[in-house]
Order: structure tokens, then C-alpha cells, then sequence
């Protein structure tokens, strides 16, 4: 992963002039035991399936992942992103084989039917609308745990 410093000056300058959002009531929960987990993964890779519209810049947009969905492609746009890693490995932005492999060893209690892929370069601040139709999804897939993967 590159530096800030060592971007170029177009995305550093929009990086650098994101502002921190205020949470005001935070709110925090105690995690059930790891058995009784049901994980999802949400990631910042710009990943898809195959055919599907490609994420565009700054889209504020998500693309759902199935379990055992592996024909991803990534339309992330940063040049300064290394993409080699998840070219080699997809767990390295989307670990769908280590999260069944702990499934299946009982680390964890299940792995959601579907999983999350948002564009990195864009301002949460816009992603009300998107974020509030994920967590509906998820809530009803029962997932009571998920792993943000920031790429």
C-alpha cells in the first residue's frame, strides 16, 4: 500500500480533504462467543462478478458477493494501488476460503450467503443510503458479525 505522501497530488489531494465524521452516540456491543458467529465481509476493493456493472469513480454504490462466488473482477481506478496480492490470492481482500475453513473447523459459527463490495475513493459521508440497504440484508441473513476489509 502506498503512503499518502508518496501519491500523486490528485488523489491525495481528495483523500486529504475527507473529513472525520462525528459519531456522537456510538454504540457498542459485547461480541457472542466465536461459535455462534455468522460473518459477513464487507471490503473496499471494488470487486464483482464477472459481467456485472463496473464500479465507477467515486460510486457510492455496492455489489453483493455470494459465498461462493470466486469470478471477481476489481474496478478500483487508484494507479498507485498494487493489485498483485488479491490477483494471486482473492483472500487477501475477500477471505470467503479462510472464513469456511473456520467454519468448517467450528472457529466460527457460519459464513453469510452474501458479502459486500464498496468503491474505496468515496466519501462515506454519501453512503447513507447504500450502507442502510447492507445492513438490511444482513440483518436478514442473521448476521450478528463482519469483518470491514479497507483497501
Amino acid at each position: 500500500m502506498v503512503r499518502l505522501a508518496e501519491m500523486p497530488a490528485v488523489g491525495r489531494g481528495f483523500i486529504s480533504e475527507l473529513e472525520m465524521p462525528l459519531i456522537e452516540n456510538p454504540s457498542w456491543s459485547n461480541p457472542l462467543p466465536a461459535g455462534k458467529r455468522r460473518v459477513a465481509v464487507v471490503s473496499s476493493a471494488a470487486v464483482s462478478r464477472r459481467g456485472e456493472k463496473p464500479f465507477s469513480w467515486l460510486a457510492r454504490d455496492y455489489r453483493v458477493i455470494g459465498r461462493n462466488d470466486r469470478d471477481l473482477v476489481m474496478t478500483h481506478v487508484a494507479v498507485e494501488y498494487d493489485r498483485t496480492a488479491w490477483q494471486q490470492d482473492l483472500n487477501t481482500i475477500l477471505p470467503l476460503d479462510r472464513l469456511n475453513e473456520m467454519a468448517d473447523a467450528k472457529e466460527i459459527g457460519s459464513v453469510a450467503h452474501q458479502h459486500y463490495a464498496f468503491m474505496g475513493a468515496a466519501d462515506p459521508r454519501d453512503m447513507h443510503k447504500s450502507a442502510n440497504e447492507v445492513i438490511e440484508q444482513m440483518q436478514q441473513d442473521n448476521v450478528n458479525t463482519v469483518f470491514l476489509i479497507p483497501v
